[in-house]
């Protein structure tokens, strides 16, 4: 069985088409016109375990909605999918605690608190043994070059750093796949170097399926 399986994942987004003027307004009251949407269409694809694959195209062509039905925040419209032989919508906590999505977009950590005790939280909230922890995480600060910046409030720091924090969240209870959109968004050509070398690394030691979204 391949790690993630799709099979025409679709999903269709319905939204209301308000017309123009103060009769129409009324009307609408009474019969409202709905234009469809379709943010991923008949969508297949495999990927097996240890791959890094990088999942293109411009913007609004469905790469978020995509990863969001196989992390299961949305529910598809059509189409069927399973991660690590989970059906991603029915959101099993066994799945849950095997996949990381990290949004490039969206933060993780908090940002009035060191990157240190965001840590700590998710390290309590997943249930990591203290010795388990302190292992993981000093082996990527080493990997990323940030353990000087772990006591300092996350806001503070640089956005490359930030992303970099934001990747050692999402890997700390060392997920079987990892699912990740837009990482580098934002950043500069040498920091997305480094972010990509990283994660290409990272791919190879701990044989994971790593799913990146890119413009």
């Amino acid at each position: 069985m391949s790690a993630i399986e799709a099979s025409g994942l679709t999903k269709v987004y319905k939204t209301y088409r308000k017309e123009s003027g103060l009769w129409a307004s009324v009307k609408g009251l009474v019969r409202r016109k709905y234009e469809e949407t379709r943010a991923a269409d008949d969508i297949s694809f495999t990927i097996e375990e240890g791959e890094l694959v990088g999942f293109l195209g411009p913007n609004g062509a469905g790469k978020t909605t995509v990863l969001k039905m196989l992390s299961g925040l949305l529910n598809p419209t059509s189409g069927e999918a399973r991660v690590l032989g989970f059906v991603p919508w029915e959101r099993r906590d066994e799945m849950k605690r095997q996949f990381s999505l990290l949004m490039g977009q969206k933060n993780a950590l908090w940002w009035d608190l060191p990157a240190q005790a965001s840590l700590e939280l998710n390290r309590a909230i997943y249930g990591i043994d203290r010795d388990r922890f302190k292992k993981v995480v000093g082996g990527l600060c080493d990997l990323l070059k940030v353990g000087d910046k772990m006591n300092v409030m996350v806001r503070e720091i640089s956005l490359g750093e930030r992303m970099k924090m934001e990747l050692i969240s999402a890997l700390i209870h060392e997920p079987r796949v990892l699912f990740l959109d837009e990482p580098t968004i934002g950043l500069d050509v040498v920091s997305q170097k480094r972010v990509r070398e990283f994660l290409r690394l990272y791919n190879q030691e701990h044989s994971i399926v790593t799913m990146l979204t890119s413009h």
